[in-house]
């Protein structure tokens, strides 16, 4: 076996304990590895599974899924359904490798603001700067009061350097993170800090999630809500109500 599929076999089995999903450490075809080594140059997989119909695997990079064809000719991007029960295969799946990638990156490195009585749970990359981020924050109570605790990554859009990125670690390296940051999104003073934090971590999720802007908000089932939504409406589609 090839040192790329002895990666791709290892991260499979790892991802299967994480999501306590059946997947396959595959032996694959030496087209379908030179397919995607051409694809990403020098990036293994993060999984890889049989697809949902036969002739086809499912890969993995980060939660963003493609589907190879076994003789390495075709990749595929897109959502499969099943016409019998209506489920959206890849999008359950893509759900399923974000739960594994938030359980990973574990709570101890995000911002979290806690419901007295936890009910339910919601994970949200924020941006300090962005207008929606701040009106989803002013709204924090509310959901706290609703039973949802928030659980806050950073995504500093503007990027390394600049004033949201130097404002996000600031906030991580303050004494009470959560009124540094209720603070820094109010465009009160947060001191200058620094000191080790997950900012890069979080936007490595980010990448790998292939968000594009702010708040996003990741549900129970990993599902992504992209953009604002205020929290009536986002407690009532936590309690299975479609979001309208």
């Amino acid at each position: 076996m090839s040192d790329l599929k002895r990666i791709v076999a290892g991260l499979t089995a790892l991802l299967a304990s994480l999501v306590s999903v059946p997947a396959l450490a595959l032996e694959l075809p030496e087209k379908v590895s030179q397919a995607l080594e051409d694809f990403q140059p020098g990036r293994s997989p993060d999984a890889v599974r049989e697809g949902p119909i036969a002739g086809l695997y499912e890969v993995a990079y980060g939660a963003q899924i493609f589907y190879v064809s076994a003789d390495g000719r075709f990749l595929l991007q897109g959502a499969f359904l099943n016409t019998e029960t209506g489920e959206n295969v890849t999008e359950q799946r893509r759900g399923e490798l974000i739960q594994a990638e938030l359980q990973r990156i574990g709570e101890e490195r995000m911002v979290i603001f806690a419901a007295d009585k936890p009910e339910h749970t919601v994970t949200v990359f924020t941006d300090i700067d962005c207008g929606y981020c701040r009106k989803l924050h002013q709204e924090v109570d509310e959901l706290n009061a609703r039973g949802i605790t928030v659980r806050y990554l950073f995504f500093p859009r503007s990027g390394p350097g600049t004033p949201s990125w130097r404002k996000a670690i600031s906030v991580w390296c303050a004494d009470d993170r959560q009124q540094a940051l209720t603070d820094a999104k109010n465009d009160r003073p947060v001191a200058t800090a620094h000191c080790d934090n997950p900012v890069d971590a979080h936007m490595e999720l980010v990448r790998g999630f292939g968000l594009r802007g702010t708040p996003a908000i990741v549900m129970e089932d990993g599902s992504i809500i992209p953009g604002y939504v205020p929290a009536e409406k986002l407690a009532a589609a936590l309690d299975g109500k479609p979001l309208r």
